[in-house]
């Protein structure tokens, strides 16, 4: 079935119907993140709709113990779900790494999402989606945490662990827990357009959603922490200096080493040459200006470092997938 055809069965009266997959032991806000921002696209659009249908199933209807202990109701058993399906979605859960753990659910997850639209997953609910075979030759990304195993256990898919969220044609995958509401927040835009993806994170008082390019996490928490106390202390001091002489040679004066050790050692203790992680810190420090200010985006520039406009632009790409100007008409809290 073609994608508009699966479109239009997947959408009745009721809206879109978004099928969430609960098991013992899920992560509950992996399901009520992306359920609200669903429910309430619905609730934005009103007798303009129709928006979503949610529903919540289970290998048997009923009462499903979450992570923690709360109780989530399936309303039905996902053996008795008909397709098609608008939206299959996964949630994640320390449980699904687990090599064979809840094997009942891949099958049922095979034949839901050859009548879907599309497949997501959230978190470590991206095992799930690997085991039922959904993420062959696929990118995909998952808690950070989860990453290495999930590349170790799947090779057939191409595992990048540092992103907020990834589509790969009709699949989406997305990272750490409330990073699948900005997963959400970009399928609503996709079916619904920009406004009412805005009006959504407005009134559930969070950000436009991010970038599904952008890092889960600042700089500083993705990487490393050198374990000499020289690179550390320049670690350290480098946010705060963004607009001095960075070049390895001052920086290996400042750790009184050589260039030439100072380079290796940066890398080896860090994880990245050292112009990559200034240029990482750079990105973040723009990032926050272009997010809460109205400077000039020449003027950021040149306060985070970057100097020309052009570079600016060219390590936005890098990192983000946007030009500086893309990424404040998105993200800029004023808006």
């Amino acid at each position: 079935m073609a994608a508009n055809e699966l479109t239009k069965a997947a959408t009745g009266n009721a809206g879109r119907r978004v099928l969430i997959v609960a098991f013992p032991e899920v992560q509950i806000l992996d399901i009520t993140g992306p359920s609200s921002v669903f429910n309430m696209a619905s609730w934005v659009l009103g007798p303009k709709g129709p928006g979503y249908q949610v529903e919540i199933a289970a290998t048997r209807r009923g009462p499903v113990k979450t992570k923690g202990g709360l109780l989530i109701h399936a309303t039905t058993s996902l053996s008795r779900v008909q397709e098609p399906v608008d939206t299959l979605l996964v949630p994640g859960g320390e449980v699904t790494m687990k090599v064979g753990s809840v094997p009942d659910l891949p099958p049922q997850l095979r034949r839901l999402a050859r009548h879907a639209r599309r497949v997501a997953s959230v978190c470590t609910g991206s095992f799930l989606l690997a085991r039922a075979g959904l993420l062959e030759g696929k990118r995909a990304t998952t808690h950070w945490v989860a990453g290495g195993e999930l590349q170790r256990q799947h090779p057939t898919c191409e595992v990048s662990a540092d992103q907020i969220f990834i589509r790969d044609g009709n699949v989406w995958t997305s990272a750490g827990v409330t990073s699948g509401i900005d997963m959400a927040l970009a399928l609503v835009e996709e079916d619904l357009g920009r406004n009412v993806a805005r009006q959504v994170a407005r009134m559930l008082v969070v950000y436009l959603q991010r970038p599904g390019g952008q890092s889960q996490f600042s700089v500083q928490m993705a990487s490393q922490w050198a374990s000499s106390s020289p690179i550390r202390e320049v670690q350290e001091w480098l946010p705060e200096h963004l607009q001095e002489d960075l070049s390895v040679e001052a920086l290996a004066k400042r750790a009184a080493m050589s260039p030439r050790n100072f380079a290796r050692a940066f890398h080896a203790q860090v994880g990245a040459t050292p112009a990559r992680y200034i240029e990482r810190l750079r990105v973040e420090a723009a990032r926050r200006l272009l997010e809460t200010t109205q400077r000039n985006i020449k003027e950021i520039a040149c306060e985070v470092g970057f100097g020309a406009l052009e570079t600016l632009h060219r390590a936005f790409k890098r990192a983000l997938g946007l030009t500086p100007a893309e990424y404040r008409r998105r993200f800029a809290l004023g808006e």
